[in-house]
């Protein structure tokens, strides 16, 4: 995994990988989860990307737009 460039400071994801319908997004409390176009959403799920490779942003994306709306818990 890609540690999490946190920008801002303070967010909850430390890391991720990217693949090519999907992002696997590992969070501080050592929870892991792979977010899918299928189950999340094509736009969410690139939005995630995006915000993931900028390090900024995501953990509130998460929260705001997600929540819960994970694939799997890995």
């Amino acid at each position: 995994m890609k540690p999490y460039g946190n920008r801002g400071g303070g967010s909850g994801v430390v890391a991720y990988d990217i693949e090519d319908r999907a992002i696997v997004i590992r969070f501080q409390n050592g929870d892991t989860y792979r977010y899918t176009y299928e189950r999340t959403g094509q736009f969410e799920v690139e939005k995630m990307k995006r915000l993931a490779q900028s390090g900024s942003g995501l953990s509130s994306y998460i929260s705001r737009m997600v929540g819960d709306r994970y694939d799997e818990k890995l």
